[in-house]
């Protein structure tokens, strides 16, 4: 509520005329969109209102402040009065007593809005101290509510900050008008966000940088693909770009990868992340020719995501999640149950969310599997055999018959041991630390964990790794990653480590791309040999104490220069990312930047908002917590096949419900939005 301080006056003039020019009869003419009304300025007012009440058609074109200042004048009317709306003091001025004429009473209007016609007591509150949070709490529900907001904003880092500065500001704050947040602050923040990017541009000389290649195809059948940069200090969001109609052109792609390349200048990228989609588009091959010194690289976060899918699909793995499910389906469609339930497991919950499905399966089946005594307990217990509404139906004696099987608990473990180990590799590779210098190592230890683990059964060890090797040696490995890991201290060092042999032939395939000349490869034999065999700086204590701890390209930095050449190669290698897991999807925002409904100012606007919400989003890695867990979302999808039956789900449905919340928002939230508000466009322009 905005109160406005008014003298009551008999006006000579109605200040609304400003906005409108005088014509024949009783008509006039908006000065903002040109409508000619008949019925005189009172019709022009709710013209420039806007309100769907007053049955004028509204105008499109009047700035917000304008439409503010028209309601305020309507309401003043409607209650009897007929104020005489002050001109806007300037920045600075204040309506002081000394400025108000003695002879002219004052009156305070407060507009209500529409929220406080609903809930009037907040009006009524007081501002005793003692009512203060409870009042600033329950505006800020009401704010929330009435705006649809997703209840996880609350854990925006820059929300406590809004909260904060807006309390240390002197008494009678106002908050800027849409018009400011839109034009004025959009510019000035998309300025700061492009400022940091600049800044960071300076490392890439040193350091290089990757650029990521994310594609998606809408329900529309659009192909779009975001184009991000990386490099260690930060990730940043560079454009999207809405590819339908020249996806399967191989010559218009590689047109706009070339110009994406120019945007960073080719000198500073040493690799080119690209998903599943744009592998077989032959984008690679071009790059490959071209650009002598880059790598096309797939996803690793992606590869290893479809060998967990291909786990879930062996049959005695489908079927243990199959009776998994029906027990969580059972408990989390129950109230009673759940309430039951937490009771037993002091609050746990028997469901996970990851960033994809089959991590989410695999997540479940560790928490279930966690609960066993305590499930157990509870079926048994007194509370459930003699409370319960659902002791004798089908659903109940089916939980009750997988609980007690010991044989679904064995392939319950042998799941978790099994998908372990990757999930492993995926939180390494996924929270957007420069981790290609790891990937070849945790791929192999993870190869070597189902040896382990089938040492007795040979069948299903061969079944498992049959499923990885085909991602890995079809999809996820290449000569940068072999040579990243030679390169890696924590590896080159390590007696433990067997295949550094095997690797070789990939590493000096890479010094050879990187310095396609014999002017500069000049003593790199002698260079390599000082690192392999831990000559130089590379062999003093500080430099020995450091290789397990102290990120490889830093280790390099640091202890390279007895190598100057092999040194800055090392760093450009090991300072890449190898995956798009740590970068949040807002596809439900570029699809709107894509609307052939949007005019050209809009589709700028939307662009430069989802260019700085995205950018904002980004830092999210760096300020989160050391134990949580990049791979795994703060809420249960309550709308996944753990909780509820699914008929006829698409083939993107998943996609579509993760699309945007891999920045850990709440899901039950944006569910429960949609479906009672319906999917308004995420910014209203």
């Amino acid at each position: 509520m905005i109160p406005v301080c008014v003298y009551a006056v008999v006006r000579e003039k109605d200040v609304c005329w400003e906005y409108a020019d005088k014509l024949d009869g009783n008509k006039v003419r908006c000065k903002f969109c040109s409508r000619v009304l008949n019925g005189g300025i009172s019709r022009l007012k709710n013209h420039l209102s806007r309100l769907p009440s007053k049955g004028v058609n509204p105008c499109n074109k009047v700035r917000d402040d304008v439409t503010e200042r028209v309601r305020l004048i309507i309401a003043a009317k409607e209650d009897g009065r007929e104020p005489v709306v002050t001109k806007r003091p300037k920045l600075g001025e204040s309506n002081s007593p000394s400025n108000i004429s003695a002879s002219k009473p004052l009156l305070c209007l407060e507009t209500p809005s529409p929220i406080a016609k609903v809930f009037p007591s907040l009006a009524q509150l007081g501002c005793s101290s003692s009512n203060d949070q409870e009042n600033a709490e329950r505006s800020i529900a009401l704010f929330f509510f009435e705006n649809r907001l997703d209840f996880s904003v609350a854990r925006s880092s820059s929300y406590q900050l809004m909260v904060d500065a807006i309390a240390k500001s002197c008494n009678g704050f106002v908050v800027p008008s849409p018009e400011t947040l839109k034009t004025t602050w959009l510019m000035r923040i998309k300025s700061e966000v492009s400022q940091h990017l600049k800044e960071t541009e300076k490392e890439w000389a040193m350091t290089g940088c990757t650029i990521i290649a994310d594609t998606w195809t809408d329900n529309k059948s659009r192909a779009l693909i975001n184009f991000l940069v990386s490099s260690p200090s930060r990730t940043f969001f560079h454009k999207s770009v809405d590819a339908s109609s020249y996806f399967k052109n191989t010559k218009c792609l590689a047109d706009l990868f070339d110009s994406v390349i120019q945007d960073f200048g080719p000198e500073n990228v040493v690799q080119i992340i690209v998903d599943g989609a744009l592998s077989y588009s032959g984008i690679g091959n071009h790059i490959v020719q071209n650009y002598g010194t880059i790598f096309v690289s797939p996803c690793a976060s992606q590869c290893v995501n479809l060998i967990l899918e291909d786990f879930c699909k062996i049959d005695w793995v489908n079927r243990c999640l199959s009776q998994a499910q029906t027990i969580t389906k059972f408990i989390y469609n129950n109230a009673t149950l759940l309430e039951l339930m937490k009771k037993f497991t002091g609050g746990q919950e028997l469901i996970r969310t990851g960033v994809t499905k089959s991590i989410s399966n695999f997540f479940s089946l560790q928490a279930l599997f966690k609960q066993r005594p305590r499930l157990k307990l509870m079926f048994n217990s007194p509370e459930y055999s003699t409370n319960s509404p659902y002791l004798n139906k089908p659903q109940s004696l089916s939980c009750i018959s997988i609980l007690e099987d010991n044989d679904f608990w064995k392939a319950v473990e042998e799941c978790i041991a099994i998908s372990e180990p990757f999930l492993r590799v995926l939180r390494e590779v996924a929270d957007g630390k420069p981790a290609v210098g790891f990937i070849y190592e945790l791929m192999t230890r993870a190869k070597e964990s189902i040896r382990t683990y089938y040492i007795m059964d040979e069948t299903k060890c061969k079944t498992f790794l049959d499923i990885v090797d085909k991602k890995w040696h079809n999809q996820l490995h290449t000569h940068l990653h072999a040579a990243a890991a030679f390169f890696n201290p924590s590896i080159q060092y390590n007696p433990e480590i067997k295949f550094l042999g095997a690797i070789k032939e990939d590493f000096f395939a890479v010094l050879e791309k990187l310095l396609p000349t014999p002017e500069l490869r000049r003593d790199i034999t002698n260079q390599i040999l000082l690192f392999t065999r831990a000559g130089g700086m590379f062999g003093c204590n500080l430099a020995k104490e450091a290789r397990d701890t102290v990120a490889p390209g830093l280790w390099w930095e640091q202890y390279g220069d007895s190598a100057p050449v092999l040194q800055r190669v090392a760093i450009r290698i090991l300072s890449q990312v190898c995956s798009t897991f740590a970068f949040d999807k807002q596809w439900s925002t570029f699809q709107q930047i894509h609307s052939e409904k949007r005019n050209k100012i809009d589709k700028e606007a939307l662009s430069d908002l989802a260019y700085i919400n995205y950018n904002l989003k980004l830092t999210r890695p760096m300020k989160r917590s050391l134990d949580a867990d990049p791979i795994q979302l703060d809420d249960i999808d309550m709308t996944s096949e753990w909780v509820e039956e699914i008929e006829n789900p698409s083939p993107t449905q998943w996609l579509d419900r993760f699309g945007s919340a891999l920045d850990g928002s709440d899901l039950n939230t944006r569910q429960f939005s949609a479906s009672i508000f319906g999917n308004d466009h995420m910014f209203a322009l």
